[in-house]
């Protein structure tokens, strides 16, 4: 019963820390694919839309647009992507989006070197992962902007997202050939396409909403629910090896019968191999300090740094 307590146990921090990382909504996908998809050359990625291979891929390198746009602080633009946003409380609730963003786009590409990629930015939903501006207020003070549907007196939040032609870029989608023999990545294979102007770190942090202890638990949670699943398969793995069904026999043997791991020197003091639970605890104990302290160093270092 042991090692399927221990299992279940650690099912049920598994499940807790899936739950906090889906009530992300999309953006944890979006996420996880930027931690995980590895990047390409441009160059390669041109390659793979040339022999026809469909293939989701990441590509860095700088924007570049002859269409750019400037903003009104004289930025040279190649997206900018408006939304309103609404609650009933100004102070509690969901933000929800009162209409669809209005999106202002230039054609650009991505460049490393010589080579270039263009980019489906038509395609780009949750994927634009950049630090956005907010201004916080009610309804009414959009004026003409305000959606005819909504209370004056409502919470509202003007976001504005931009993406600038003098930034670097992360850009993950399927290269293919477009109807006018260009290379261009986009949504494909069931993903969707990703661009981002920051470091993946910031980009995370920007994805977690700033909900930093929310995105710590979760990370904690896989990590401690892994740790208990192993240990109970190490507990029930040496149970098999060495209890050889001898557990059965003593319930049903009148005369004792030692157990494997029985210290025969005193006759009944167990040994090491009779008690393996504390040595699987003991690493266990061993993995969840290490996570911790882990942790607080990148708390620490990450403080620093932003100091």
């Amino acid at each position: 019963m042991g090692p399927l307590l221990l299992g279940a146990a650690g099912v049920l921090a598994l499940g807790v820390a899936i739950a906090i990382l889906r009530s992300f909504g999309p953006r944890y996908r979006v996420g996880r694919l930027l931690a995980v998809v590895p990047q390409i050359p441009i160059a390669e990625a041109v390659a793979l839309a040339e022999r026809g291979e469909t293939r989701y891929v990441r590509v860095d390198g700088r924007i570049d647009s002859d269409a750019e746009f400037e903003d009104d602080a004289h930025r040279p633009l190649v997206l900018r992507r408006t939304t309103i946003q609404w609650r009933p409380s100004p102070t509690s609730g969901a933000w929800r989006a009162a209409a669809d963003p209005d999106v202002q786009l230039a054609t650009f590409v991505i460049r490393e070197g010589l080579d270039e990629i263009g980019v489906d930015a038509t395609a780009l939903g949750p994927g634009l992962v950049v630090v956005p501006r907010m201004s916080v207020g009610k309804v009414a003070d959009l004026g003409t902007a305000a959606p005819q549907n909504l209370p004056a007196d409502a919470a509202a939040r003007l976001v504005i997202e931009h993406v600038s032609s003098v930034e670097h870029a992360t850009v993950l989608g399927v290269p293919a050939r477009g109807p006018d023999g260009r290379t261009v990545l986009g949504a494909g294979l069931g993903r969707p396409l990703i661009l981002t102007t920051l470091e993946r770190d910031e980009a995370m942090r920007v994805l977690t909403g700033g909900a930093a202890g929310r995105s710590r638990v979760a990370i904690a949670g896989l990590a401690i629910g892994a740790a208990l699943i192993a240990a109970a398969a190490i507990w029930w793995l040496l149970d098999a090896l060495f209890g050889n069904g001898v557990a059965a026999a003593l319930a049903a043997s009148p005369d004792p019968t030692l157990r494997p791991g029985t210290d025969i020197r005193s006759g009944d003091a167990a040994g090491f191999m009779g008690e393996p639970l504390l040595a699987i605890l003991g690493v266990a104990a061993l993995g969840v300090a290490s996570l911790l302290a882990t942790l607080a160093w990148v708390r620490f270092t990450g403080g620093r740094a932003r100091r």
